[in-house]
């Protein structure tokens, strides 16, 4: 999944975007518990420091197992698709990426103590949720944690099985290049249109004296410092 799908999800903490964001990720509100009935383990998402995912994932494991709630919170995961990332001298080198940047899921039982293990880990920013307003004042209010839907959830683990692997480059717009194979060969340009899916590229190239837009392969660049 790309950035775009979750544009609306990075703004989780803003009260205004709260309820839409809940919307786009086809959240459903938890049953209420009921004294008597066994606790059942539903996933959330949690949202997170940028780039921490797997430090909140190692850390939050070892918390479960350290405050006592493992038989609650049963299964921590960040989705991912497969990648390839070219380096500047043209190899290539499998990565993952993240379907869900900035987003871990948790399979747990949902209480206080586990609420508390989640929300108490280091660089866990808050659950995804439905703020409730608080009556007086204009401070926020709580994020109540509500659970995926189970249609939600396949769509997500479905999506990082099936997508293609995407292909990760070092370069943008205004990068200098040098061509290092093929009919331009030694030409050196300036990077118009980087194209990830295709492993393609555009960039402007001096050809006697004008500068003329060419298509090249990442394999066949170099990337100038």
């Amino acid at each position: 999944m790309s950035e775009a799908d979750l544009a609306t999800a990075a703004s989780l903490d803003d009260a205004p975007e709260a309820a839409a964001t809940v919307d786009v990720l086809a959240l459903d509100a938890p049953p209420a518990e009921r004294e008597g009935k066994p606790m059942v383990a539903r996933w959330y998402a949690v949202q997170v420091a940028s780039s921490c995912e797997k430090k909140v994932k190692a850390t939050l494991e070892q918390r479960a197992i350290t405050l006592g709630v493992d038989s609650r919170i049963l299964e921590i995961e960040i989705p991912q698709t497969p990648a390839v990332k070219l380096k500047k001298d043209g190899s290539r080198q499998a990565a993952e990426e993240k379907v869900f940047p900035g987003y871990v899921l948790v399979r747990m039982m949902l209480d206080e103590d586990t609420m508390m293990a989640v929300r108490s880990t280091p660089n866990v920013i808050n659950f995804v949720g439905q703020e409730e307003r608080r009556s007086t004042g204009r401070a926020r209010g709580h994020i109540k944690p509500r659970p995926l839907s189970r249609q939600e959830v396949d769509r997500i683990f479905k999506r990082a099985a099936e997508k293609k692997p995407v292909v990760k480059v070092d370069l943008a717009e205004g990068d200098q290049i040098l061509v290092i194979a093929g009919p331009f060969k030694d030409f050196q340009g300036e990077v118009i249109e980087v194209s990830g899916e295709r492993s393609k590229l555009k960039a402007l190239l001096s050809i006697f004296g004008r500068e003329t837009p060419v298509e090249l392969e990442f394999a066949q660049i170099s990337k100038q410092s």
